[in-house]
């Protein structure tokens, strides 16, 4: 009996994971618009040490032992012919091609600012673009960081770390940042950042200039629409989760109103046989929480079961977000758990053991290691 063909659309944390979950018991194709996975995660250790960043999450796929046996395809998704079962794709050579699929797993992600997009890129153009960005911080006298959540947080925290003579100010629009994590979380790294010499202003919610889309970072002046006045930096960083989900190439039947893919609780899509969606993109919860929470297990498992005619299992969402908030640091990374309860993997530990052994192998299934600069 011939192994069925699943298609992976989007290669990014949740694809990847999933693919090499699947690669066993099906011929998979994966299809992403990066030749390796690029990371949405850790925007302040991306902005202020890029080098070290992409060591951890910039990765070309050829390097995942569990994606031998995938065959990815590096292009845009145009398309999906759910009669035909079948994806278009525009390759990065320009060519269009139809993969068939006996299931699909929609995982293509959201657009968040300029370090989340979708647009077909390179490996030296990826490059060219992490050092921009740090370059463009690392000579502003002042940085303003607009929003609330991790990212902006993260990058308040380590911008400040990293250039500690710099003026950095954070503005965001609740009593607290981190509203979507446990309160205890907030009363932590709003200590971290006051020691670190940040500002921060509480219940400031910005006026997004018209057509804005939060892409780039500027330099005018930032209002606010509750009422105090503007505030200017040399460089200001727009963190305010303004989301798109990648979904411009399905047909509207398989979204719901704000564009993100419906799913079952087992991540099936409805009326769409076959198919299912994982992480930022899928409409699991308001949370949209299986991008963080292992659910590429529970899916893989759904897709094999799918195949068997098996039940199905239901993903159990978390009610708040959880995990590293600053990212790996000097003295070590500090992790939350969803009841806000702090631990902290030491310094050493995170290139000799939580790297290495729980991430690239225990996660990934191992990953080989950069080859040698020739000389």
């Amino acid at each position: 009996m011939s192994r069925p063909r699943v298609v992976v659309a989007g290669l990014g944390d949740s694809g990847v994971l999933t693919a090499i979950k699947l690669a066993r018991h099906a011929d998979v194709v994966g299809i992403s618009a990066k030749p390796g996975l690029l990371s949405g995660q850790e925007l302040g250790m991306r902005l202020s040490r890029p080098q070290e960043w992409a060591r951890y999450n910039w990765i070309p796929f050829h390097r995942f032992n569990g994606l031998d046996r995938v065959r990815t395809v590096h292009g845009i998704l145009t398309g999906l012919d759910l009669a035909a079962r079948k994806v278009l794709v525009t390759t990065a050579d320009g060519a269009v091609v139809a993969e068939p699929y006996d299931a699909l797993v929609i995982s293509t992600g959201v657009s968040n600012g300029f370090w989340r997009r979708p647009h077909l890129q390179s490996a030296d153009e990826i490059t060219t673009d992490l050092g921009a960005a740090h370059t463009r911080l690392a000579s502003a006298a002042s940085v303003i960081v607009v929003g609330g959540g991790a990212a902006a947080v993260s990058s308040a925290a380590n911008i400040a770390k990293t250039w500690p003579d710099k003026r950095v100010d954070l503005y965001f629009p609740g009593e607290r940042a981190l509203a979507q994590h446990h309160p205890r979380v907030w009363d932590r790294i709003g200590r971290q950042l006051a020691d670190l010499g940040v500002g921060l202003h509480a219940g400031h919610r910005a006026v997004l200039p018209d057509g804005f889309a939060c892409d780039e970072i500027t330099d005018a002046p930032v209002r606010w629409s509750t009422g105090q006045p503007e505030a200017t930096g040399d460089a200001v960083l727009w963190a305010v989760g303004r989301v798109t989900p990648n979904t411009r190439w399905l047909p509207e039947e398989l979204l719901d109103e704000r564009g993100f893919v419906r799913v079952t609780p087992e991540l099936r899509v409805p009326s769409a046989p076959g198919v299912f969606a994982i992480g930022d993109v899928a409409a699991t919860d308001p949370l949209r929480s299986s991008a963080r929470n292992r659910a590429d297990g529970l899916l893989a498992r759904n897709v094999r079961a799918h195949f068997t005619d098996k039940p199905l299992r239901a993903y159990r969402p978390a009610s708040r977000r959880w995990g590293s908030v600053l990212g790996p640091q000097a003295d070590g990374l500090e992790v939350f758990t969803p009841k806000g309860q702090a631990f902290r993997f030491p310094g050493w530990s995170i290139d000799r053991v939580l790297m290495p052994w729980i991430v690239w192998r225990g996660f990934y299934r191992g990953v080989r290691p950069e080859p040698a600069p020739r000389n």
